[in-house]
């Protein structure tokens, strides 16, 4: 019996070429296509997993790829690149829907031309896309996530090219213009301060929303609360001269 060896992509399909001295020539085996979109879908989840639960910097890459199914200890690297890229593809998948409903959250403030938006409505164009994710698995592990990158806040234009963040910058441009200081650096450190503090409590309210815990306001009264407080980091009277 002779057997020929084929690479489709990633795959080996054995294929019988010859036949049986004591029988009719045998089938072809049927190879199996696969593009890897199981594969890479599986890493995605898994990391999006450990990230949220473990760090995104602790979660170790070789546990992700175990848990993932995957015995090639170098799958992630194959699919992403890199840890960055894999955390790059989870803030793509999430965010840039959550910013096509920002945009429609901002789009509503321009119905008046002659009433510019206030802070308040902007604001409330930030928290209402996270909040609505709050109501399932994967959109709790997201912001949970989110809240770990404090760091990279100051640089927030610099957001990777996969992540779509049109709406965000505008309305981010709009409330840093409207935020009470005395210089352009304290009305932008303001900013950020809004930004940490509405991804840290929306990651804890979702760290509360996982557990058996019920949380201290109902779901409406949150969201309300939490944009009475960001826009009062952003208005609140400044003792500071220019």
């Amino acid at each position: 019996m002779i057997y020929t060896l084929h690479i489709v992509g990633s795959v080996r399909c054995l294929e019988e070429t010859g036949t049986r001295a004591d029988g009719p020539p045998t089938h072809p085996a049927v190879p199996v296509a696969r593009d890897g979109t199981e594969t890479r879908a599986a890493l995605l989840a898994e990391a999006e997993s450990q990230f949220a639960e473990i760090g995104i910097w602790q979660a170790p890459v070789g546990g992700i790829v175990r848990a993932a199914g995957q015995r090639n200890a170098s799958a992630l690297t194959y699919h992403f690149g890199s840890r960055d890229g894999v955390l790059d593809a989870i803030l793509a998948e999430h965010g840039n829907p959550i910013d096509a409903h920002r945009g429609r959250l901002i789009s509503a403030t321009h119905d008046d031309p002659d009433a510019p938006a206030d802070a308040r409505s902007l604001v409330s164009a930030l928290v209402r896309p996270m909040t609505a994710i709050l109501d399932n698995p994967r959109g709790r592990r997201y912001v949970r996530i989110v809240a770990q990158l404090s760091d990279r806040f100051p640089a927030w234009q610099d957001a990777p090219s996969s992540v779509d963040q049109a709406h965000l910058a505008e309305a981010l441009i709009r409330l840093e213009v409207l935020a009470n200081g005395a210089s352009a650096t304290i009305r932008n450190a303001r900013l950020v301060a809004m930004i940490r503090l509405m991804t840290s409590s929306l990651a804890a309210r979702a760290v509360v929303l996982d557990s058996p815990t019920t949380p201290a306001l109902d779901d409406p009264t949150y969201e309300a609360d939490l944009v009475d407080v960001l826009v009062g980091v952003l208005t609140a009277p400044s003792s500071l001269a220019a």
